[in-house]
C-alpha cells in the first residue's frame, strides 16, 4: 500500500486511527431523540441503528414527556437523563430533570424519578468526568446547577447553583441578560465550563468533584469574580468543543454564525487566535448557529446554520486553525442538532422545522459530507444521542 493512493500522509492517519474507531466500537446502537412537544411530539424517540451500515430502524415513542429537549446517557448504557425545557415547574420559575432507567431489549424508558432544574428553559445537561454528577445549563434562568446521580441512577436535589455574570452583549433582544446555554467539565474535572449567549463569554467555574460544587476564581477586590474567555461583542456564544487534549476550545457564535478558536495559554487562561464565519460568502439573509462538534480524529469540524440551513465543514491544521470545506444543505429547516454516530462515518442532522432527520455519509480523508436522505421523521426534533447495545 502506497501513501499517494490515499492522498496526504494526514489524510491516511486520519483513515487509519478511523479504522480503529470503526473496529472498536459496537455495531449496534439504540439513538434516542430529544424533542419539543408543542408540535405533535409526546416526548423521547427511539431507533435501533448500525454504525456498519448506517441504517435507522423506528422503534417508537420510548417516554412521554414534556419538551425533552436535551438528553445525555452514562457511559454504561443503563440511564438516560434528559432536561424538560419549560418556564414553570411546580410553580416555580423552573424547569425539570428526568431521570430515565433504559430497557435495552424494548428502548423503553422508564422514568425513576425528576427535579426541579433550578432556573427556568434548562436546555442542555451532561455529566461531569467521574459520571457522579450531571450539570445543567438553564437558559432563561441564567444559572447552572449540579445535580448528584446515585447508584440506581436517580437524580439528588442540587447540590450547587450558579447565577452567571458579567457585562451583557449588544444585543438588547437576546442579551438582554445572562443566558447559560451549554456546560461541560474539564478534561480533568477541575473546572466547569459555561457558554453564556447573553454574556459573550465561556465562563470558567472552579468544580470541586469531591463535593459537586462549583465556585467562582480569582478574587477583584472584595467579590469574587469569573475567569473566562472572552467573544467579539454580539457574538453570543451557544456550544463549545474541544480538542482532544483540551490545549484549544472552538465556540460556535449562535447571533453571529462565527467560529472562534481559543487557545489554552496557562491555568485556563484563554486567548482567541481565529475567528471565522460558518457561512457562505455574500450570505444575507437572518442566521443563527446551532451545534458544533469535532470529528472523533480531531481532523474535521462541523455545525449548523438555522437559516441557510446548512451544515459547515471545516478542517483542523497543526495550529489548531480552520479552514473552511464544505457548506452542504441540511436536507430540511432549522436544523437545530446534529450527532456524529460512534463509528465516525456518518452524520445525522435534525432538522426541527420540518420534523426530519437526515443522514450524510462522512469522507474519512476529506471530512466532506454526502447526503444519504432522509431517514426518519420525528415531530420537532432537538437532540440526537447514541447508547450502545453490545
Amino acid at each position: 500500500m502506497r501513501c499517494k493512493s490515499y492522498g496526504t500522509k494526514s489524510a491516511l492517519v486520519g483513515w487509519l486511527v478511523l479504522t480503529l474507531v470503526v473496529a472498536s466500537s459496537a455495531k449496534s446502537y439504540l439513538m434516542y431523540v430529544g424533542t419539543y412537544t408543542n408540535a405533535g411530539s409526546k416526548g423521547i424517540y427511539a431507533y435501533r441503528y448500525d454504525d456498519q451500515t448506517g441504517k435507522l430502524s423506528p422503534i417508537g415513542l420510548a417516554a412521554e414527556t414534556k419538551n425533552p429537549s436535551f438528553l445525555v446517557a452514562d457511559t454504561i448504557g443503563e440511564h438516560l437523563y434528559a432536561v424538560n425545557e419549560t418556564q414553570k415547574y411546580q410553580g416555580a420559575s423552573s424547569g425539570a430533570v428526568t431521570a430515565f432507567a433504559i430497557d435495552r431489549a424494548t428502548a423503553k424508558l422508564n422514568k425513576l424519578d425528576e427535579v426541579a432544574s433550578r432556573g427556568a428553559d434548562p436546555c442542555f445537561i451532561s455529566f461531569d468526568r467521574s459520571g457522579k454528577y450531571l450539570l445543567v445549563a438553564n437558559y432563561t434562568g441564567g444559572n447552572v446547577a449540579v445535580f448528584p446521580v446515585s447508584g440506581n441512577g436517580k437524580i439528588g436535589e442540587a447540590l450547587s447553583v450558579f447565577n452567571d455574570e458579567g457585562v451583557l452583549g449588544p444585543n438588547k433582544q437576546r442579551q438582554e441578560k445572562a443566558h447559560a446555554h451549554w456546560i461541560q467539565a474539564s478534561a480533568r474535572n477541575r473546572f466547569a465550563y459555561v457558554s453564556d449567549l447573553g454574556l459573550d463569554r465561556v465562563l470558567i467555574y472552579k468544580f470541586d468533584a469531591n463535593k459537586g460544587q462549583l465556585s467562582r476564581i480569582g478574587s477583584e477586590g472584595s467579590s469574587k469574580k469569573f475567569f473566562s474567555a472572552t467573544l467579539a461583542p454580539g457574538t453570543g456564544p451557544r456550544h463549545v468543543a474541544f480538542s482532544s487534549a483540551g490545549h484549544f476550545m472552538y465556540a460556535l457564535g449562535e447571533l453571529d454564525s462565527t467560529v472562534t478558536v481559543f487557545s489554552n495559554d496557562n491555568q485556563e487562561t484563554y486567548r482567541a487566535i481565529q475567528k471565522l464565519s460558518a457561512l457562505p460568502n455574500g450570505f444575507s439573509g437572518k442566521n443563527t448557529g446551532a451545534e458544533i462538534t469535532i470529528h472523533p480524529t480531531g481532523k474535521f469540524l462541523y455545525t449548523s446554520n438555522r437559516g441557510d440551513d446548512s451544515i459547515a465543514v471545516f478542517s483542523i491544521d497543526t495550529s489548531a486553525k480552520l479552514t473552511h470545506l464544505q457548506r452542504v444543505p441540511s436536507g430540511g429547516k432549522t436544523p437545530r442538532h446534529f450527532a456524529i454516530d460512534p463509528s465516525g462515518t456518518h452524520l445525522l442532522a435534525a432538522n426541527q422545522d420540518t420534523g426530519n432527520i437526515v443522514e450524510f455519509t462522512i469522507d474519512a480523508f476529506t471530512g466532506k459530507l454526502t447526503n444519504d436522505g432522509e431517514v426518519a421523521k420525528v415531530p420537532s426534533p432537538v437532540c440526537v444521542i447514541f447508547v450502545a447495545t453490545d
